[in-house]
């Protein structure tokens, strides 16, 4: 009896650990964009990029770190639509280039320096702008306009989702006055009442010549909100440039971290 009483003890405990995991752990969700009526929530966006140019059998390293801190106060929400007025803070951005340093912050613009003056212009028309942008249940833009806060609303699928669910996402970025098209696939990897985890994989899907590249990475979604609290991206590029007559072989190696508060 007692033989037995040993063999069945290790059981019951591998069946309550098992019971508990099924209790706690939810088999599937229902994602679309419900964030909290007056609530005002702020993203901060951390990215590093660095570039690696081959000019006339030299090779030239180049760095940009940039921080973004944006607000949005949602105006309206409900089961079929989400209205929010965002805009941009503030905005850093430092280069390292051939052992100098070039600086732009948005707070103290008169310490901008001035080699790269032209190139925060257009940066600084976009602070402080208010902008209403509307969203549908799924995080698509309702009507003319783009999604300026894509580092916390995402499409959203429209099934529910359990792990090992995928969606995939279209998105364009600006690379080197370039439009990049990316699709990003997103796949659950667990459930939990803090959120939904993700790995995140895309290939780059352009028509421009020379220009391929990946992404990988993960994230946390809200299951209340379904908006993204956090992710964790890297980014591998390599494009061909034609400049006075040389034609410019670049890779670009960056890393981009997103919170949501």
């Amino acid at each position: 009896m007692k033989k037995v009483q040993r063999h069945l003890t290790p059981m019951l405990l591998v069946l309550m650990g098992l019971a508990m995991l099924s209790f706690m752990a939810k088999d599937s969700v229902t994602l679309r964009l419900h964030p909290v009526q007056g609530k005002t929530y702020t993203i901060n966006t951390k990215a590093t990029t660095m570039n690696l140019m081959e000019v006339q059998g030299q090779t030239i390293n180049s760095t940009q770190a940039m921080e973004t801190k944006q607000t949005f106060t949602v105006k309206e929400t409900n089961d079929t639509q989400t209205v929010v007025d965002a805009q941009t803070e503030n905005m850093k951005m430092s280069v390292s280039q051939m052992g100098m340093k070039f600086e732009y912050d948005s707070d103290h613009p008169e310490k901008t320096s001035p080699m790269i003056a032209d190139q925060t212009k257009e940066l600084a028309k976009s602070i402080k702008q208010l902008t209403t942008i509307t969203y549908d249940a799924m995080g698509n833009v309702v009507g003319e306009g783009e999604n300026q806060l894509g580092g916390a609303i995402v499409k959203l699928p429209e099934e529910p989702i359990s792990v090992g669910s995928t969606w995939t996402v279209d998105k364009t970025a600006s690379v080197s006055d370039m439009d990049i098209n990316t699709k990003l696939t997103y796949t659950v990897t667990s459930i939990t009442k803090k959120g939904v985890e993700l790995s995140i994989k895309g290939n780059v899907e352009s028509n421009s010549d020379g220009v391929s590249g990946t992404y990988t990475g993960t994230a946390t979604i809200n299951a209340q909100t379904g908006m993204i609290m956090t992710s964790s991206t890297k980014s591998n590029l390599s494009m061909t440039i034609s400049q006075q007559g040389l034609t410019i072989p670049v890779t670009m190696v960056g890393n981009t971290t997103v919170t949501v508060e």
